[in-house]
């Protein structure tokens, strides 16, 4: 696996580059679609092969391990073959996921005793655990295991927190390397930087972290609930630290705007579920601002939603039609409103990649973010 930087923007921080893997190259600054359990909701494999143009989706460790199970998808190859998708993958840890259940989880330094979701049986996640699971899945990027804070967080938590996640992470080290990938290709293992909104502990995290970071590195624990400004005060901190040769990876981000302006700071890589969960309940994104499809003024427009920024199925649809299937609770409405807001984030972030090589960027930036967040 190897990361190539291919073009520094001269008026920011935003950079070009291609990470590639044994599943495929990846151009960066990319979009991960978000397939939680093996599957990028209300989109079919062969839509995010030939119509979003997915470059890489991403899993998630704790629903994975729960359902369908390790065992299934060892005897199944891995979770590329389980699924049918022959692109790169990458997979959370489950951090975050044990983070939102704070009400049945309970943090030692042995790692995070949890009640599942789904039947309350009890399970306990170690780095060492964490670091099988993910040899099990067979994604081509895996996470460190990591505490993942929420906010507003107090600083000693915050400190004692940071800690414990760089001491599992020397752990996920330790185990990645006495163990042997299940399925024949490489496997990239990237470290967490954690430290909430404090200055001082995300400096330390990244210092910490910048040493294990073979690959790339993610930046965590941002998202939750934080300013935007208070986001990207972190993460121009953090990517100023972090060694310009390797991809960075800003976990759980996020809006439109948010992605432009954090390509600004020079992250390269995102997930977010805003884009299928929005769609779901008719938010679509588009380069002139957002849109409710349900509401009664696209009764009557007979336009496509953005013809200009999405290549898929639904440019040939109008918002009538579209707002005709949610009134009428109609599936199909749903597929085509995540079609689209998938064609959407991937269309803006390769139009990013465009303008970063062409040296347009943060023109082009600028003038899109003033329009991103509108409602139309």
């Amino acid at each position: 696996m190897k990361f190539t930087l291919e073009k520094q923007d001269t008026h920011s921080s935003a950079r070009a580059g291609l990470l590639e893997t044994a599943h495929g190259s990846i151009p960066t600054p990319i979009f991960m679609p978000v397939g939680t359990v093996g599957t990028v909701k209300a989109v079919h494999q062969h839509e995010l092969i030939s119509e979003i143009e997915a470059k890489i989706i991403l899993g998630n460790t704790y629903h994975l391990y729960l359902r369908p199970g390790t065992q299934t998808l060892e005897k199944a190859g891995g979770l590329h073959r389980f699924m049918g998708w022959p692109g790169p993958i990458l997979t959370d840890s489950g951090g975050f996921q044990v983070f939102s259940l704070a009400h049945r989880r309970k943090i030692t330094e042995e790692g995070a005793m949890f009640a599942s979701h789904i039947d309350g049986s009890k399970h306990l996640f170690t780095p060492e655990k964490v670091m099988d699971i993910q040899r099990s899945i067979g994604a081509d990027i895996i996470m460190a295991f990591d505490e993942c804070t929420p906010y507003p967080c107090d600083y000693n938590y915050a400190k004692k927190s940071m800690e414990l996640t760089h001491r599992w992470l020397a752990r996920c080290y330790t185990r990645f390397k006495e163990t042997e990938p299940k399925y024949g290709y490489e496997q990239a293992l990237f470290p967490i930087v954690q430290g909430s909104t404090y200055k001082d502990l995300r400096v330390k995290s990244a210092e910490t972290v910048a040493q294990f970071g073979d690959v790339g590195i993610a930046i965590g624990g941002l998202s939750v609930g934080e300013p935007a400004e208070e986001m990207y005060e972190m993460t121009e901190l953090v990517c100023g630290i972090l060694p310009k040769d390797k991809p960075r990876y800003l976990m759980g981000v996020g809006t439109p705007a948010n992605i432009l302006e954090a390509i600004a700071l020079g992250i390269d890589m995102f997930d977010c579920v805003m884009p299928t969960r929005n769609a779901r309940h008719g938010l679509l994104f588009t380069k002139e601002g957002k849109i409710n499809i349900k509401n009664l003024k696209w009764k009557d427009d007979f336009s496509p939603i953005d013809a200009e920024a999405t290549n898929h199925s639904s440019r040939f649809h109008t918002k009538a039609y579209l707002r005709h299937l949610f009134v009428a609770n109609e599936i199909l409405g749903m597929q085509l409103a995540t079609l689209h807001n998938l064609s959407f984030y991937l269309w803006l972030v390769t139009e990013a990649r465009q303008h970063i090589l062409k040296g347009t960027f943060n023109v082009w930036k600028t003038e899109m973010v003033t329009k991103l967040d509108r409602r139309l």
